[in-house]
């Protein structure tokens, strides 16, 4: 795995059974270090039934919100992500919410104010990064014999063929400029299909993604889990690839907070981060996958069978297609000794590039100064060591590999944008 070397977390314990281990030792009976006295004791975060959201969830199932101070933590079910958008502008005050499970670069749309109403700027800060990895592309049952999978040229001419007869490609993603919108845009433009071009790209909620395509709205989508494996599970079509195959430990989904109510509430702001944190650990430990699945499944979370969740969190795969494969290395990450959790300053140079890329963000927009302004990897730090961790991190992850040979490195993204054949901007 590329990084290995720079992620070092623990310095004198490595491996999550070490981590959970040492923290155990902090204080009598596992409880954790106090930081400060939080200035309130809740807060409302909203979710999207995505596997991904797990660890607020599991937070407030297992009682880590009330074990450091916030005992009255809202963790409430949104419909979309333009739900979560509007419910984050309005904020608790007035009926939405303070923050919670968010697409990583809706922090930088948010803030910009490019998807905000009137284009109002939204300030935004992203707190720790939820998952890794562990989002998909899937395909309708009817291009099964292309052939297509991480390649996804074999679709170039059917879609051809569709546009040539005047009929519209349909292919769904969660929000523009979110991840799985640029998952699918890099996915296609590295098999020659433009995105914005070749085919109809457009906005589909998570939990209605397979009964679209069951009554064929459209011909792929990506999102996140347990919606690729319901569909596989329901015989409607298949996955293409896993995102960890377009580029393995990818950011996907992160706690990102107002940054108003973070200001006023910095104390609280960090017990919630370390609730989430060990959160995180408890979920990425192999013992509790199938609890996690169980619990997230519920009515009330997600309404999902436990089969659609419990697989792919393990890694077991089945594609749909004829391939199934144990892969532990694309399973869902939450948290590898920390390094999953910590936000990255490098990874945000990505996002706010790539957004550049398909004309989301405008290509002058000063990315150090928007990356400076929105993450606050300064409170990771610091709810690190009230869980009597020692991290040591900087702010760069150091050069990104794609699947396709292409690099990005954060220190020189302009190359990485002259690198691309495919793109929006001039």
């Amino acid at each position: 795995m590329p990084h290995r070397s720079r992620r070092a977390f623990l310095k004198s314990a490595t491996g999550l059974a070490a981590t959970v281990a040492a923290a155990k030792l902090v204080l009598p009976g596992g409880a954790w270090a106090a930081t400060s006295t939080p200035e309130v004791t809740g807060a409302k975060l909203g979710y999207i039934a995505l596997t991904d959201s797990a660890p607020l969830i599991i937070a407030l199932e297992k009682g880590f919100f009330a074990k450091h101070g916030m005992p009255d933590v809202l963790v409430e079910k949104q419909a979309s992500w333009g739900a979560t958008r509007d419910n984050m502008a309005l904020g608790s005050a007035a009926g939405g919410i303070d923050g919670g499970h968010i697409l990583r670069p809706k922090v930088h749309l948010y803030a910009t104010g490019r998807v905000m109403q009137n284009n109002q700027p939204l300030p935004m800060y992203t707190l720790l990064n939820l998952n890794e990895d562990a989002q998909a592309i899937s395909v309708a049952q009817a291009h099964a014999e292309t052939g297509v999978g991480l390649d996804s040229s074999p679709l170039r001419e059917v879609f051809a063929a569709k546009r040539a007869a005047g009929q519209e490609v349909p292919v769904a993603m969660t929000f523009p400029g979110g991840t799985h919108d640029l998952w699918m845009r890099y996915w296609l433009a590295a098999g020659g299909i433009d995105p914005t071009r070749d085919v109809d790209l457009i906005v589909v909620p998570p939990p209605q993604m397979v009964a679209n395509m069951k009554v064929g709205n459209m011909e792929a989508f990506c999102v996140g889990e347990p919606w690729n494996e319901q569909l596989v599970n329901q015989g409607i079509g298949f996955t293409a690839t896993t995102t960890g195959e377009i580029w393995n430990l990818h950011p996907e989904k992160i706690l990102g907070m107002r940054a108003d109510w973070v200001d006023a509430n910095p104390n609280a702001t960090v017990a919630l981060m370390m609730a989430v944190m060990e959160a995180q650990i408890w979920c990425d430990d192999p013992a509790n996958k199938e609890e996690m699945a169980s619990i997230v499944g519920r009515r009330q979370w997600y309404n999902v069978p436990v089969a659609d969740i419990v697989t792919r969190i393990k890694g077991e795969i089945n594609y749909g297609n004829g391939r199934v494969e144990t892969r532990p290395d694309l399973a869902m990450k939450f948290w590898r000794d920390g390094a999953t959790s910590y936000p990255w300053k490098s990874l945000d140079s990505w996002f706010i590039t790539e957004n550049k890329r398909w004309g989301n963000l405008p290509g002058d927009l000063n990315t150090k100064a928007l990356v400076d302004a929105t993450n606050r990897g300064d409170l990771w730090l610091e709810a690190a060591k009230g869980l009597g961790l020692t991290p040591d991190f900087g702010d760069s992850r150091g050069v990104e590999t794609f699947f396709d040979g292409k690099s990005f490195d954060p220190a020189n993204p302009d190359a990485y944008l002259d690198s691309l054949s495919i793109k929006a901007m001039a």
